[in-house]
């Protein structure tokens, strides 16, 4: 048997792939996962899998050589993701050891590795095109996906199969619901929370220049995200780090007048629902000075290089249909 192994399989990107793959006709999936919180196991209970083993399991397995020859392709998003982590070794173990471990494997055994890195490599930077100049990690986070970029960079040339790195931007949408462990999920769910608890949305007063709830993200929702790795799949000579994107900034205001109007069914506008105290702003937390990524849009001029096509949905669209599918839940 050939698995398609995707690690992360029960989180957020990773269980939306998983049932993207369903969608196929693919159900010859190897999950690989780290359930000790076992909230996620919601996001792997409705989907259709060959098999489930636990990361360290994984590993062990894949250096003994039990799946050598058994795999068509490694979708790597399993990662430590939580970026105020003060672990250094824990984080580049996770992140980077085992990622390299899984890159060396793919290249012997000459199977496609496409993996999550993440935008968190640009660090305060304005300049979101994939080189060198342009990343500047600020946590050990976005440094031990910066250096696993950096390892890859150094197979491509010689590389017996395709190594395609996604840096994803603000990911928003289904599946994330456990990342609320952490404090990790998205603006856009917590928002939703925090409006059908308190009937209003708090956001950043200003920073780095920025006005109250104006400092800007690249949202991209995670549909979207899936959609960029289906390609990689269907198009296997496209190797490299690509952006994944929606190529605009878009504001905090903007995702929580998204999340109001929809859950209100009205199109108040920002100043409206800003003077309705329906948004609010609180104080900049001093613990994130220096630390937070005020502005990001990702560069695609190297993912329509290599020919991707997928279209990504703006704030306007996809929040609401996120809201809605979160209503529905």
């Amino acid at each position: 048997m050939s698995y398609y192994i995707v690690t992360g399989a029960a989180g957020f990107i990773g269980s939306r792939l998983v049932e993207a793959l369903n969608r196929e006709g693919i159900s010859e999936i190897l999950a690989v996962d780290d359930l000790e919180s076992g909230e996620k196991v919601k996001n792997l209970a409705r989907l259709e899998i060959q098999d489930y083993l636990d990361k360290r399991d994984f590993l062990t397995r894949v250096t003994a050589g039990h799946f050598d020859g058994a795999a068509d392709v490694l979708l790597h998003q399993g990662a430590n993701t939580d970026t105020m982590e003060a672990n250094g070794r824990r984080m580049m173990e996770d992140n980077y050891e085992y990622s390299k471990a899984l890159l060396d494997w793919c290249q012997e055994e000459e199977i496609p590795l496409i993996y999550a890195s993440s935008a968190a490599v640009y660090g305060a930077g304005r300049k979101f095109a994939e080189a060198r100049e342009n990343e500047n990690p600020l946590n050990v986070y976005a440094y031990s996906k910066f250096l696993f970029d950096q390892y890859a960079r150094g197979r491509f040339e010689h590389r017996t199969a395709q190594i395609a790195g996604l840096r994803y931007f603000n990911v928003y949408g289904p599946n994330e619901a456990h990342k609320k462990e952490k404090k990790m999920h998205s603006i856009a769910l917590q928002a939703f929370e925090q409006y059908r608890a308190e009937a209003r949305v708090s956001l950043f007063a200003g920073s780095d220049g920025y006005g109250d709830g104006e400092q800007r993200r690249d949202f991209v929702h995670v549909d979207d995200a899936v959609a960029v790795n289906l390609w990689l799949l269907e198009n296997r000579e496209a190797s490299g780090i690509f952006n994944c994107g929606t190529g605009r900034a878009q504001t905090f205001n903007e995702v929580a007048a998204a999340v109001v109007n929809t859950m209100n069914r009205s199109s108040v506008s920002i100043q409206g629902l800003v003077e309705g105290k329906l948004i609010q702003y609180i104080p900049f937390p001093p613990r994130l000075a220096g630390k937070y990524q005020s502005y990001t849009q990702a560069d695609l001029v190297l993912l329509r290089k290599a020919g991707c096509p997928v279209e990504f949905r703006p704030v306007e669209q996809g929040v609401p249909e996120y809201v809605k599918d979160l209503q529905k839940r």
